[in-house]
């Protein structure tokens, strides 16, 4: 947990270049929702409230040769991934998720290195208002 957010770095939950969540990766977002569902049941009915996923990656383009054109489209996957496995694997309700991509537009460390580029490839999940 970070301030008001869940994150997770992406190599937890996928191999690289991948938007399929591993083995561990849907261990770990399982716990999160088992977490989840006890505390949105504490949210008062007349909050219209969403579980934001917001995928990011590091600022290293892709080649463009692979199932992935470029990091927008990996972030979004990515998000998309967690959704979906939320959704149907964990019966998370569809209509309080959003899944959103930011290829490497948002980071949270700066400079170019393999620490902070590493930092910068995550997930975030984060309940908000609709």
């Amino acid at each position: 947990v970070v301030g008001d957010r869940f994150v997770f770095d992406s190599e937890v939950l996928f191999n690289p270049g991948s938007a399929d969540l591993a083995p561990e990766g849907q261990v770990q977002i399982a716990r999160v929702v088992d977490t989840l569902k006890k505390v949105v049941n504490q949210i008062p009915p007349g909050i219209n409230w969403i579980l934001r996923v917001d995928g990011h990656t590091d600022n290293i383009p892709l080649s463009g040769l692979g199932q992935f054109a470029d990091n927008w489209t990996l972030s979004q996957a990515r998000a998309l991934s967690v959704v979906k496995f939320m959704q149907y694997s964990l019966g998370f309700p569809p209509e309080r998720l959003a899944a959103a991509g930011f290829g490497e537009y948002q980071p949270v460390a700066s400079g170019d290195t393999p620490s902070a580029r590493a930092q910068n490839r995550r997930i975030e999940l984060k309940l908000t208002e609709r």
